[in-house]
């Protein structure tokens, strides 16, 4: 009886202390070249950090993206993906996932469709939620 009380005991606690769990990264993007350097630290709890700032909410349709470019950029990632820089290229991207770090220019989305759903997302995420005119 003593034990059931005891465990009973202990399960309240835990619950009324609650748990700090949270959700991991999904990735971070960093772009340069003209304007202002932009990075974006994706969550998988639908935040999303800009230039380093606070979290803010990430609208669901952006975090539904942000979920497959991960899958996608953790493929890239692995695969040790390396795109070397062009004259052409206006801007430049780093990319870190859980499976590692790559970089590549800007005219690499021409033939890799995930690097050109990245841009984009870059586009569209700095200008809402981050407010930050790309």
């Amino acid at each position: 009886m003593r034990l059931a009380v005891a465990v009973l005991a202990s399960v309240a606690l835990l619950a009324a202390c609650g748990f700090d769990v949270q959700s991991a990264d999904l990735f971070q993007v960093t772009r340069t070249g003209q304007g202002q350097k932009l990075t974006l630290l994706v969550n998988d709890a639908g935040t999303i950090a800009c230039n380093g700032g606070k979290p803010k909410s990430l609208p669901d349709r952006l975090l539904l993206q942000a979920r497959d470019l991960a899958t996608n950029l953790n493929k890239d990632a692995s695969a040790k993906l390396h795109i070397p820089a062009s004259a052409r290229s206006v801007f430049s991207y780093t990319v870190k996932v859980q499976n590692g770090t790559f970089t590549f220019p800007d005219i690499a989305a021409n033939s890799r469709k995930e690097l050109s759903q990245l841009e984009l997302f870059v586009v569209q995420a700095a200008a809402d939620p981050c407010g930050i005119s790309a």
